[in-house]
């Protein structure tokens, strides 16, 4: 959905610049796709508040309106009330493991990408998030770039 989302706003950009000549497709399109991230969502659903805040940080920087939760018991109830475009999600949880929410996650709001950051990440926890239906595994720490080729993978 987001892959055809994204050619609508390529298309746009050059109807747009073929009606304005003032801006380059390019820089239409990216004006364009800072738009549809303001409509985006991001849930981040870890326990330590120092990720969530680092992360939200680094999310709002892209236009994405963000959200944390610190449980899947909340997380849960998050994703009920308003589905994001996309869920960071911790493997380690108070009330469980991420890596067994992920079938729920893509039960219920299939749409959503949903990328793992996890400072356990051992090979066989990236294999079993991988066939769970993970989008993307990140191991922990993590820096800004690599969140931000992470929603540009998802998101392209």
């Amino acid at each position: 959905m987001l892959q055809i989302g994204y050619s609508i706003l390529k298309i746009t950009a050059v109807i747009l610049w073929q009606v304005t000549c003032n801006k380059s497709p390019e820089r239409i399109f990216v004006l364009l796709k800072t738009c549809l991230r303001l409509c985006m969502k991001a849930l981040i659903i870890d326990d330590e508040l120092d990720i969530c805040y680092l992360l939200s940080g680094i999310l709002k920087q892209q236009h994405f309106n963000t959200r944390y939760v610190t449980s899947l018991s909340d997380a849960e109830a998050a994703l009920k009330n308003d589905p994001p475009s996309i869920i960071f999600l911790d493997n380690h949880l108070p009330d469980g493991l991420g890596i067994d929410f992920i079938q729920f996650i893509k039960s219920r709001y299939p749409v959503s990408k949903i990328i793992m950051i996890t400072a356990h990440d051992s090979p066989a926890e990236h294999r079993r998030a991988c066939a769970e239906g993970v989008d993307l595994f990140i191991p922990k720490p993590f820096t800004k770039e690599r969140i931000h080729s992470a929603i540009n993978q998802v998101t392209a």
